[in-house]
């Protein structure tokens, strides 16, 4: 079974959100979007587009509890429902709650440090 097969998004809790956004797009030059974010767009050697992007996002961080980590990861994976149950059936700390939406299906597991991941299957052709 393929496990994870790319980076989906980051994400990076802040104190001040608005003004984190705002030193990213000032001196990184990253298009800061109204929704709190970017996405990074995925291209071949040749600088060509290919289907999929990154997410990068700033926030308050309360979707990253349990865990205090100031960041999250979000990995893309195939095929979520099996690789929640192979880690459950190898002992890692699955949450039960997932969620489906037109973004995709979404899960998420604690690492042995305590730093909650985030699990995504984008919809098919994404």
């Amino acid at each position: 079974m393929s496990r994870v097969t790319g980076i989906g998004g980051v994400f990076l809790k802040a104190k001040d959100p608005a003004t984190l956004r705002a030193w990213y797009k000032t001196h990184l030059g990253i298009d800061v979007q109204v929704w709190g974010g970017a996405k990074f767009r995925w291209v071949d050697s040749a600088g060509k587009s290919t289907p999929g992007s990154t997410a990068w996002f700033i926030g308050d961080g309360k979707s990253f509890a349990p865990s205090a980590s100031a960041f999250m990861v979000n990995y893309r994976v195939a095929d979520l429902p099996g690789l929640l149950a192979a880690l459950r059936a190898e002992g890692c700390e699955v949450l039960e709650k997932t969620e489906e939406s037109e973004y995709g299906k979404f899960g998420w597991v604690m690492d042995p440090e305590g730093n909650k991941v985030e699990l995504w299957q984008p919809p098919e052709g994404k």
